[in-house]
Order: structure tokens, then C-alpha cells, then sequence
């Protein structure tokens, strides 16, 4: 992040908490303002101004706080936080701080934008379209994403959200505008462990030569969580909009976000709302998210996929609540799934993408893809219904439709929702399984399909022609 050499020197700082420092008798101070902190030894931070009175100002520092003391020199420079943007950056890894973490020089550009971005103008909005294809059945075939649309994945601890946000990364595509597709992949809070994860998936596999990746570890100070999601988002509106790009944003994980956005409040001792966090959380989360979309006239669009772990799978917790409000879906990782051995654990009767009638159909994915999926959810949810009986009166009492349906949820969780960490499916290849675990169904029961779709794509007619 760049900052100009500018402004008055304050020698008056008289706490510190932490990251936080409080300056006294400051003037002319500006909210997002940055500072340049310079220790009697020569060391130098950046930061930037949290909160601004009459006489004084809250400081918020990035990097290592270790060491600092009242003796330190503040020095406010009159800018806010920005970073140099250019297509120089695709390929690029970076610290939560824009730091280069990949050995190569920091990026220069002439061309600098304030991180601290607005949001798209809902009059300027232009509406979701255009199919994303992740390879993967159960989004694909069942919550399809849609460019330009702000789509979340609420997980928990210890299930596999990394592994299909790298999935995600490696196999996301617009079919037939590949070589116009951008991944900016931003991670928050993450075990170091992770981080090589992540770093060597995407080289190994080539997704980082179409990728920007920021990752803020979890020894990293909090209040570089704060900036992570912004530098990514500001990556990918330039990517978007200024470089016509079709652009799909990845933050993992928004809770270590909200958890540093809590501390931060609770050291500026501002009045905690539910579980902690403070009553702003829902409208910040919002400066995020909403940065996403399609802008009438433009080219590009930005989709955003943000990642967050429910506390004890509670999906009431506040994180997973308001990103619910704010964005047009849900995908839902289920801990039951994932102890059977069905990767992704996703399951899909909770899920919901609002914006996939508006991707699908003919000329798009395939015509029969809305007809397919409805039916999928409708058996499918009889069979979870006569699984539940069958801890009540045994598979024996089932009837036999019970059972035919027990057998179909069986299968679809095994052939449709499972598939290999490696395995890209195209959304033919998605909807052929599906019609295949149809059949196991009479056709009389697939009251949701069209009779004309059953008679071109149903195994049983497949390749023939029907008068």
C-alpha cells in the first residue's frame, strides 16, 4: 500500500492497546486517513486514522505492533489506503497488507485506487445473466451461480470449504469466455498450513497464472483482516470494469473477518450488539459485498463467493444472518455428509441460488436444466422423508415407494452429489447423472419434468426417436 510523504508529526500518543493507538491534540484529521508510525529505533508502520474527535484520533497499525511505546512518532499523511492496480498483477501473491509474498518486486503503477471502494449504485446495476460453470454437480446442476451474482458457502469447522474453495478456483469458467475469466482468491485468518495449501494447489494446477491471491495469516496482526477483503475487492472492480474481465471473488474466511472487525470494537469500547459484535457489522459486511455485480454498459462483472464457518453449525450466529440479507443464496455444507465420505458435503435442500432461473435454460446451460432440477428436489426430499421414517418403524416398514425413494436418495447423495476433488464435470455431463438417477423413478412420478424433455433425454429414450 502506498502512501504520500506528507502532513504533520505528532508526538502524542498517550495509550496503547494493542494495535490501537490514542493521539491527542491532533487537528485536521480525516476518518480512513493513513499514518506512517515510526519508532525512536527507526522502525516504520503504516496505519490508518479508526476514529477522529475534536482533539484526538484512534489509530489503527498494520504489521507487527511488538515494541511500540509512547515514544513513538505519528505522522498523518493526508491519503487513505491505496494500492497500485495494472494487469501486471495476475500471477501475483500478496500479504493482507499487499505485501509481495511470492519474491518478486512490489507492482508500480501510475494507476492507484483508494481500497476503500463504494458500492455498486443500484440504479446502475445491470441484472445477472450469464451461467458460471464450477464443475461441480451439486452447485451446477442445483444452485447454479450466475455472473455477477453474490453467492456464500456457510460451512463449519473442520469441513472441507478450503479444499472446494480451491476446487472453485481451479475450475470456475464461463463457457466459451475462458481466456476472459480472473480469480481474485482472498484468505483471512488462516493457519500457515493453509496458506501452502492454497499456494501450491494453484500453482501445480495453473490456476494462479489466471489468479491474484491475497492471503492474511493468522499470526498476522487482525487489523490487516480488515483491509484483505477491500484490496481484493479493489483488484477486481480494476479487473472488472477498466480491463473488461469477467472476475470471480473468493473470501475465506468472513467470520475470522468479523471476529477481528469485534476486537477492534470492543478496543474502541463501542456498545456490543448480539454475541459481540458491533451494531454497524451488517451495513460493513455490505461495503463488501455490495462492491460486487454487473454495471449497465460495462463488460466485465465481478461474482463473489464469500466463505464462512458457522459457530457450531449455528446458522442463526450473526455472520451467516446478515451475509444471508445482504447476498442472493446460500450453498450449506452439512457435517452429517462430509462423516459419510460424500465430498463436497453440500446439502442441497437447505442451499438456494435466487439468481439460477435467471442463468439456466436453453442457449444458456440446457433446456431441460430447470425441469431436472426441480424434480431432483422433489425426490430427493422424499427420500430424506422415508430415511427419517426408517429410525422410526425400520426400512420394513416402508412401502414400496418408500423404499424406491430411500434408494434414490442413496444414490443421488453417492453419483450426483459426490465426486472427486479433480473431477470437473460439465453441466452436460451434470445433467446426464441426474437423468440417469430419474430413472431409477416410474415416469409417472416425474411430474416436475416436461413430457417432451422425458422423451428426448430419459435413458430409456435416449439416442431414439420418439413420435
Amino acid at each position: 500500500m502506498t502512501v504520500e510523504e506528507a502532513g504533520l508529526i505528532y508526538r502524542t500518543t498517550k495509550e496503547i492497546r494493542g494495535p490501537i493507538l490514542f493521539v491527542e491534540g491532533v487537528k485536521d484529521v480525516a476518518y480512513d486517513e493513513v499514518v506512517r508510525v515510526t519508532t525512536p529505533t527507526g522502525y516504520e508502520a503504516i496505519g490508518s486514522v479508526l476514529d477522529v474527535s475534536k482533539d484526538w484520533a484512534l489509530v489503527q497499525v498494520f504489521g507487527d505492533t511488538s515494541g511500540l511505546d509512547l515514544d513513538v512518532s505519528i505522522r498523518f499523511t493526508g491519503e487513505t489506503l491505496k494500492i497500485p492496480v495494472s494487469d501486471e498483477l495476475i500471477g501475483r501473491i500478496f500479504s493482507g497488507s499487499f505485501e509481495p509474498l511470492d519474491g518478486m518486486p512490489r507492482p508500480l503503477s501510475t494507476d492507484e485506487r483508494d481500497i476503500h471502494g463504494g458500492v455498486i449504485n443500484p440504479a446502475a446495476r445491470d441484472v445477472p445473466s450469464e451461467f458460471i460453470q464450477t464443475g461441480i454437480s451439486a452447485i451446477d446442476g442445483m444452485n447454479s451461480l450466475v455472473r455477477g451474482q453474490k453467492l456464500p458457502i456457510f460451512s463449519e469447522s473442520g469441513l472441507p470449504h478450503n479444499r472446494l474453495a480451491a476446487q472453485i478456483a481451479r475450475q470456475a469458467t464461463i463457457p466459451g469466455r475462458e481466456e476472459e475469466f480472473a480469480i481474485v482468491f482472498a484468505a483471512m485468518g488462516i493457519k500457515h498450513e493453509e496458506a501452502e495449501f492454497f499456494r501450491e494447489e494453484f500453482e501445480k494446477t495453473g490456476a494462479l497464472s489466471k489468479s491474484v491471491m491475497i492471503l492474511n495469516l493468522a499470526d498476522d496482526p487482525p487489523i490487516e483482516r480488515l483491509v484483505t477483503p477491500r484490496i481484493a475487492q479493489t483488484i477486481a472492480e480494476y479487473l472488472a470494469f477498466d480491463l473488461d474481465m469477467h472476475v470471480l471473488v473468493i473470501l475465506t474466511d468472513m467470520t475470522n473477518y468479523a471476529e477481528a472487525l469485534r476486537s477492534i470494537s470492543i478496543a474502541r469500547e463501542e456498545i456490543p450488539t448480539r454475541k459481540g459484535y458491533p451494531g454497524y457489522l451488517y451495513s460493513d459486511l455490505a461495503t463488501i459485498y455490495e462492491r460486487a455485480g454487473r454495471i449497465k454498459g460495462k463488460k466485465g462483472s465481478i461474482t463473489l463467493m464469500p466463505i464462512l464457518t458457522m459457530p457450531g453449525g449455528d446458522i442463526t450466529h450473526p455472520v451467516p444472518d446478515l451475509t444471508g440479507y445482504i447476498t442472493e443464496g446460500q450453498l450449506i455444507l452439512q457435517r452429517d455428509l462430509y462423516l459419510r465420505g460424500i465430498y463436497p458435503p453440500m446439502n442441497v435442500l437447505p442451499s438456494l441460488s435466487r439468481l439460477m432461473k435467471d442463468g439456466i435454460g436453453e442457449g444458456k446451460t440446457r433446456k431441460d436444466h430447470a425441469d431436472v432440477s426441480n424434480q431432483l428436489y422433489m425426490a430427493y426430499a422424499e427420500g430424506i422423508r422415508a430415511r427419517g421414517l426408517v429410525r422410526i418403524v425400520g426400512v420394513v416398514g416402508l412401502s414400496e415407494r418408500e423404499r424406491r425413494y430411500l434408494e434414490f436418495a442413496d444414490e443421488f447423495e453417492r453419483r450426483f452429489v459426490n465426486q472427486g476433488y479433480y473431477e470437473n464435470r460439465s453441466i452436460e455431463e451434470t445433467l446426464d447423472i441426474a437423468w440417469d438417477l430419474l430413472a431409477m423413478l416410474p415416469e409417472e412420478d416425474l411430474i416436475r419434468v416436461r413430457e417432451a424433455y422425458i422423451k428426448e433425454f430419459h435413458p430409456k429414450y435416449r439416442g431414439k426417436r420418439v413420435e
